[in-house]
């Protein structure tokens, strides 16, 4: 069973940076390629940033490329997610999962963790 747990959120200025963290557990984690989520009040989730187990390749949504940088640590199984630049649009629920392309592997969520971005 995979539990994941999101951590880091909270309100900032936009202009102001934040890092997340999502702490993963299970037996899959650590030969997954691992992203990270979105979902903003009234919108569906969206994909914002990924990075491969094997060769720590990196590839992003536009709206946060040059923003935001994806990052994991395979032997402590954490994947970080360093926001700068932040814009209002980048507020939303923010959510960690196994990844594959740019959709989620796994059919269980964490809870989230709430980034609000005021202007």
């Amino acid at each position: 069973q995979v539990q994941l747990e999101e951590s880091g959120g909270g309100l900032v200025q936009a202009g102001g940076s934040l890092r997340l963290s999502c702490a993963a557990s299970g037996r899959t984690v650590n030969y997954s390629d691992m992203g990270w989520f979105r979902q903003a009040p009234g919108k569906e989730r969206e994909f914002v940033a990924g990075i491969t187990f094997s060769t720590m390749r990196t590839y992003y949504a536009d709206s946060v490329k040059g923003r935001f940088t994806i990052s994991r640590d395979n032997a402590k199984n954490t994947v970080d997610l360093h926001m700068n630049s932040l814009k209002p649009e980048d507020t939303a629920v923010y959510y960690c999962n196994a990844i594959l392309g740019r959709g989620p592997l796994w059919n269980s969520w964490g809870q989230g963790t709430q980034v609000t971005v005021s202007s």
